[in-house]
């Protein structure tokens, strides 16, 4: 496999939905944008940042047209560093590539400031083939992340994804020692209607969800526990949310690790060393390390991930930890 990429983009592409169809330009911006000023949509047009696809520079009274794909220059919209590495590809074929996401990487953007996320990172490598995510992982989650390249690959996969005979799993460094060795939890999830909107809940009215996990290890000198989870439903933070209610907290989980107020502190005025010495580590300890499931093509994807650098270091030394065991 060649390793050598083209050189990515400057801009950031935007394609003109059907929606925006007949709109202005700067009326098309200042929806798209919202929380941009339109003064300074409009500065930016003005300075030649946003273009046609062939590169002439576009008024802002110019009217959009089906099919348009804008490329974007405007500062925070449109890249400003070059991207990181491509994470390491696990397998690869025709149809299916499989990649070990690194923590810190998005699986997909989400907002209007351009970030480099793993869905755009693989259309740039591979620009001839139609590039979809099977499942999602949140950004702090590392591991094993399905990718495919024909349409009808990735509606297989999805609709496989949590069939009976597949597996989907996790190891997770939570927070206390339980006195069982696996059970399975059985809690249906929803919306935790607090005051953080993305955070979920166990709830009698939630939709059904299921984890089945094992305890791997005790640590010797430390309260915290190595967890396996192979989850048989696919909900949001339903690892985090689950162990959480057992009383096994994720290590590094700031939604579900801490109180209310203390998570709402540190999404507002970001992570202090106050914060860090509650929540444990810098990030969630979570990672995708198993999947199991039919190619597309027949046979079985049979993929593993080993636990990352941070992960490990972290269970080996977690003296090193700002956590203050408590």
């Amino acid at each position: 496999m060649d390793d050598e990429q083209p050189d990515p983009p400057t801009y950031r592409e935007l394609p003109v939905p059907p929606a925006a169809v007949g709109m202005r330009l700067d009326r098309f911006l200042a929806l798209r944008f919202r929380d941009r000023s339109r003064t300074e949509l409009a500065r930016g047009i003005r300075l030649g940042q946003v273009t046609d696809a062939l590169g002439k520079a576009l008024r802002a009274s110019t009217t959009m047209r089906a099919d348009d794909v804008l490329h974007l220059y405007l500062p925070e919209i449109a890249p400003g560093a070059p991207p990181p590495p491509f994470p390491p590809i696990v397998y690869e074929d025709d149809r299916v590539v499989a990649v070990d996401k690194p923590a810190g990487l998005m699986a997909h953007p989400s907002g209007t400031r351009y970030v480099y996320a793993l869905i755009g990172m693989a259309k740039a490598r591979w620009p001839d083939d139609r590039i979809d995510l099977v499942h999602r992982l949140d950004m702090d989650t590392s591991g094993l992340n399905l990718i495919t390249k024909d349409l009808e690959a990735n509606r297989w996969l999805k609709a496989r994804l949590h069939d009976d005979g597949s597996v989907k799993a996790y190891l997770a460094i939570a927070k206390g020692v339980p006195d069982w060795d696996e059970r399975t939890i059985d809690a249906p999830l929803g919306p935790a209607d607090g005051p953080i909107r993305i955070q979920v809940a166990v709830r009698d009215d939630g939709l059904p969800s299921r984890t089945h996990a094992t305890v791997v290890a005790r640590h010797p000198t430390a309260p915290l526990t190595l967890v396996h989870c192979r989850i048989f439903t696919g909900r949001t933070h339903q690892i985090r949310v689950h162990l959480a209610s057992v009383g096994l907290p994720l290590l590094g989980d700031v939604l579900y690790g801490l109180p209310v107020d203390v998570a709402l502190g540190i999404r507002e005025q970001g992570m202090t060393e106050e914060a860090l010495a509650v929540t444990g580590a810098p990030r969630h300890a979570l990672h995708a390390a198993h999947l199991s499931l039919p190619h597309p093509d027949g046979g079985l994807l049979d993929l593993h991930s080993p636990l990352p650098a941070d992960l490990q270091r972290w269970w080996d030394h977690p003296e090193e930890l700002p956590w203050n065991g408590a």
